[in-house]
């Protein structure tokens, strides 16, 4: 008789803990089962988060037309996917042929920065620590030329490796190939999504779920416009002043230390190791890679006082 209060305590005491944290367990499945199902669900994550970008755009150009005629949303939201794929394709066809002529350089050059090295360092390891830099820029130069005429072999190689993964690159390519489409009846369709999950919503609370969601997709909407801004601006500020350096790959290095510039400090961290190794084999000194530096410190100083402060933190209202 006296286990048996016990043991409806004991019970009615779980019931109360998962009650209690009902939420934060859901959450928890959630979580899991999004991490298990990633792979399957990142073309439909990014077509999403492309989708909430790009539908105040669509929503513009949707009653926009000529005459009688007006474009409608399905017009709209292909011309926003045509505007998206052409800046991507343009975005490639000037970053990859920059990419092979200036990799070529480099490797032209890399015998020669070899030997400036052993040149000006050896003899300062020679004299405090007794190293010597047994480098042949010869054998060097040698090795380079060798695996490069044979970079058609490494490439069938690795042709032939990924044909070996066949299920691998089916998931790669079905994912490639399912995002525009995705993202096409995402953002044709995103009002009427957006008012059925709203029509989910119970009742009682619709109110304040609407208020707390506007409020979010305010703040949201503008902190990733911003953001975007700033790593257009940024990438365009570190292409040129790179350029200005007289440093080859200019271009690409400054686009993708704007690009990461949404993860503080990691991108312009790697922009500048990238232009410090380009610069330390195309420059004869290191005196020439101060400007190079100089770039990216007043690139960081500018960005963090004035263009983020700017464009994102006085759209969501945060101090800097």
């Amino acid at each position: 008789m006296t286990n048996q209060p016990k043991n409806s305590r004991n019970k009615l005491s779980d019931s109360n803990i998962v009650a209690d944290n009902r939420w934060l367990i859901l959450s928890a499945v959630f979580l899991l089962l999004l991490y298990f199902l990633l792979p399957v669900l990142t073309p439909f994550l990014t077509a999403a988060i492309l989708a909430y970008m790009c539908d105040p755009l669509v929503d513009r150009l949707s009653v926009l037309g000529y005459k009688k005629y007006q474009f409608g949303r399905t017009t709209a939201t292909v011309l926003v996917m045509l505007a998206i794929m052409g800046a991507i394709t343009l975005l490639l066809l000037i970053i990859i042929p920059v990419l092979q002529k200036e990799s070529l350089l480099i490797i032209e050059r890399l015998p020669n920065a070899i030997t400036n090295i052993r040149t000006t360092a050896e003899p300062w390891l020679q004299k405090h620590f007794g190293i010597s830099l047994a480098i042949d820029s010869a054998q060097i130069q040698e090795i380079i030329t060798k695996n490069w005429k044979t970079a058609g072999g490494i490439l069938g190689d690795v042709l032939k490796t990924a044909g070996t993964n066949s299920m691998a690159l089916i998931g790669v390519v079905a994912n490639i190939l399912l995002l525009p489409v995705v993202l096409f009846y995402l953002l044709r369709d995103w009002d009427e999504l957006m008012k059925g999950i709203g029509n989910l919503i119970p009742r009682h609370i619709v109110g304040k779920t609407t208020e707390l969601a506007q409020e979010i997709d305010q703040m949201l909407a503008e902190f990733l416009r911003g953001q975007f801004t700033v790593m257009v601006m940024m990438s365009v500020f570190y292409a040129a002043g790179l350029w200005m350096t007289g440093l080859d790959m200019a271009l690409p290095i400054g686009i993708i230390a704007g690009l990461l510039g949404f993860i503080p400090y990691l991108g312009p961290a790697i922009g500048m190791g990238l232009a410090l190794l380009v610069g330390a084999l195309q420059f004869t000194s290191i005196g020439q890679l101060i400007p190079v530096l100089m770039v990216f410190g007043i690139g960081q100083l500018v960005e963090s006082n004035f263009i983020t402060p700017k464009l994102v933190g006085d759209r969501i209202g945060l101090h800097p």
